[in-house]
């Protein structure tokens, strides 16, 4: 896959994978550093915890990319492309997004470290900035996108978002 910033054609979008990139960096960094400094120490069954939470993310994304084909690393809209509107698609629009979760919530606990999940004060917000400008230009370039939102009303949390 082609990937980061200067894969993506809006500017907004290099932004947004670049903030992505340092929160992602900072998952692995500030562990690293946790268990160097001995800053936290969280008990095993915290990092266990973590594990779980990694792989039910990667299976859940294993599951989404089955269902769209049409997945990619960089927003585009390719020919012939279709709204997907089955699987994990029938109950929110954006369920790579709501796999991801998971994972980042859980590789800082697998690596050891409370602190690690500061980086989440960047990823967050940069990953929910991407899915909002995503829905824009899918609203725009993908036809019956606005029909499937107006159907499936979640984002990435049923009942919630």
């Amino acid at each position: 896959m082609h990937a980061g910033p200067a894969a993506e054609k809006e500017r907004s979008q290099k932004y947004i994978i670049f903030l992505a990139m340092l929160g992602f960096i900072g998952l692995l960094v500030v562990p690293a550093f946790d268990q160097r400094f001995g800053w936290s120490r969280p008990p095993a069954w915290v990092c266990l915890i973590g594990d779980a939470l990694v792989a039910i993310g990667f299976l859940f994304v294993f599951f989404v990319v089955k269902v769209n084909t049409y997945a990619a690393s960089t927003i585009q809209v390719a020919q012939d492309q279709k709204v997907i509107s089955t699987g994990p698609y029938a109950f929110v629009r954006h369920p790579m997004y709501a796999g991801s979760f998971p994972i980042l919530i859980g590789t800082p606990l697998a690596l050891g470290s409370w602190w690690g999940l500061s980086a989440l004060i960047v990823f967050v917000p940069a990953l929910i900035w991407r899915l909002v400008d995503e829905e824009s230009f899918l609203r725009k370039n993908l036809a019956g996108y606005t029909e499937y939102a107006d159907k499936v009303r979640y984002r990435l949390v049923p009942h919630v978002w």
